[in-house]
C-alpha cells in the first residue's frame, strides 16, 4: 500500500450473508481533504445487495477509512419499486426487497447531513462464458487463463472480469470494451503470474464475467489508469453526483469454474 495517500475501495460484501461480488481496489487520490466514498453493486442474482459508505482521510493520517453511519440510503428502479436500505454494519447499508432485473435502470440516493448524492446505472443483458481454460503463454513458459465468449452485436459492450482462486478473490480488476471492432468471438487472457501465491495443480478457479454500463466502465478504466502509476494522479471518474468518490453499478454476471492443471 503506497504511503498514506492510498485508499482502499472495497465493495460491499463484507458481511457473510451477502451474496454480492467483492472488488478490492487500491487507488492514489489527488485530493488532500477528506471526501465521501460510496460503493454499491446490484446483480441479476438474488440479493441482498449492499452499499458501503466511508470517508477518506488526510494524507498524513493512518490508513483508516471511517464508515459513515448516519446516511439515509434508497434504491429505486424505473418501474417505481423502492427499497429503503438498513444499516447491517457500520457504514454498510443492505437491501431487503430489491431484485436486480436485466434491462432496468436503478437510481441510488444517499443523503448525509442534508446533502444528497445520486447515481444511475442500467443493467445490461448478460453474456455467457462459453469456455474457460489455461494454456501456455506466447511469452516464455508462463501460463494464461483464457475465457471465451460471444460478444453481442450491439454498439456498447463493456465488461469487467473477476477471478477467484479457491474461493478468494484475486486483488485488482480487469475492464475492457469491445466497441471499435465489434468482434463476435472474444478470448480474454489473464497472466497466471499476476496471481499470488503461485497456482498449483488442483486449484479451483472461478471467473466472473460482468457486463457493466458505460458509466461504471469509465470509473474502473480511469481507476486502472491512475491507480498508483502517476506522480499526480487524477481521481477516477465517478458516476455519483455532488463530488462523491466511488461508483454505483447495476450489472449482469455469469460465472464459470475450472480446475487448474
Amino acid at each position: 500500500m503506497r504511503k498514506n495517500r492510498t485508499i482502499l475501495i472495497a465493495v460491499v460484501a463484507v458481511i457473510g450473508f451477502l451474496t454480492s461480488c467483492q472488488k478490492v481496489i487500491q487507488l492514489d487520490l489527488s485530493t488532500t481533504s477528506p471526501q465521501l466514498v460510496i460503493q454499491g453493486d446490484i446483480y441479476d442474482e438474488p440479493g441482498p445487495y449492499a452499499v458501503k459508505i466511508s470517508k477518506t482521510i488526510d494524507f498524513d493520517k493512518p490508513n483508516i477509512y471511517p464508515p459513515v453511519t448516519n446516511a439515509t440510503v434508497t434504491i429505486t428502479d424505473n418501474t417505481g419499486k423502492v427499497d429503503n436500505l438498513s444499516q447491517a454494519a457500520d457504514g454498510t447499508y443492505v437491501t431487503s426487497t430489491l431484485q436486480g432485473v436485466i434491462g432496468r435502470t436503478y437510481t441510488l440516493t444517499v443523503t448525509i447531513d442534508g446533502k444528497t448524492y445520486t447515481a444511475i446505472s442500467t443493467m445490461p443483458e448478460a453474456v455467457n462464458i462459453d469456455t474457460i481454460y489455461s494454456k501456455k503463454s506466447f511469452f516464455g513458459n508462463d501460463k494464461v487463463i483464457v475465457l471465451d465468449f460471444v460478444n453481442p452485436p450491439t454498439k456498447e459492450n463493456y465488461y469487467q472480469v473477476v477471478h477467484l482462486v479457491n474461493g478468494k478473490q484475486i486483488p485488482g480488476f480487469s475492464v475492457f470494451d469491445n466497441n471499435s471492432n465489434l468482434v463476435e468471438k472474444v478470448s480474454f487472457s489473464f497472466m497466471t503470474t499476476n496471481i499470488t501465491p503461485e497456482l498449483v495443480a488442483g486449484d479451483i478457479i472461478d471467473v466472473w464475467l460482468e457486463r457493466i454500463d458505460k458509466g461504471v466502465f469509465e470509473y474502473f478504466r480511469t481507476a486502472n489508469r491512475n491507480g498508483g502509476r502517476s506522480t499526480s494522479p487524477a481521481n477516477p471518474v465517478s458516476n455519483i453526483s455532488n463530488g462523491a468518490l466511488g461508483y454505483f453499478s447495476a450489472c449482469s454476471v455469469r460465472k464459470k469454474t475450472f480446475t487448474y492443471k
